[in-house]
């Protein structure tokens, strides 16, 4: 006898998301993704990585000024791949409104940033992988315990086609910005 239970799982539309955030199913403070379908919860975040995470944004917005709307862990849209993650920064391109009309789609990013700790494997795994199919054009994945960036380049629906570690002292610069040159040290502290 076959005692192999499979479980079934319930994917939900991104209409179906918002519509549990209004009803109150959702708190304004939890930490959900919705990615391809699937309600994510996302680990706490600790000191090192909000930190981190700010200090990213501050060294963005003083250099690239009025260039980009800086975002911090705030949507973006794959309505093609039923996804509305979070990443921890985003570089935007500006818009007067300030994406209050709708949240950012893939056309509209610059950059990602996802700070990983404790999040390594996810990260690198299945939200990078998310971000290519997506078609982000640009993602550093920061690395708080190497103390490295991997930036990742040329998306596509297998991944990113270009890749680069830097290290502490190297000069990076973001694709869009490349007249701006930062150092993982001045990123990471």
């Amino acid at each position: 006898m076959d005692t192999t239970v499979e479980l079934k799982r319930r994917r939900f539309t991104l209409e179906e998301y918002h519509r549990m955030g209004e009803v109150g199913i959702f708190h304004e403070d939890d930490r959900i993704e919705l990615i391809e379908g699937e309600i994510v919860e996302m680990s706490p975040i600790g000191r090192l990585h909000a930190g981190t995470v700010d200090r990213i944004a501050h060294v963005f917005s003083r250099r690239l000024g009025e260039r980009t709307i800086v975002r911090v862990q705030n949507p973006i849209l794959f309505t093609r791949l039923v996804s509305e993650p979070q990443p921890d920064v985003t570089l935007l391109v500006p818009r007067p409104d300030f994406y209050t009309g709708a949240h950012p789609e893939p056309g509209d990013i610059l950059l990602v940033v996802e700070v990983m700790d404790s999040s390594v494997a996810y990260d690198r795994g299945v939200k990078l992988r998310l971000y290519a199919r997506a078609g982000v054009a640009e993602v550093w994945l920061a690395n708080v315990n190497t103390r490295r960036i991997e930036g990742y380049r040329r998306p596509g629906p297998e991944g990113y086609a270009e890749s680069r570690v830097f290290q502490e002292d190297e000069p990076l610069s973001i694709q869009a910005f490349a007249d701006v040159t930062f150092t993982v040290r001045k990123l990471l502290g």
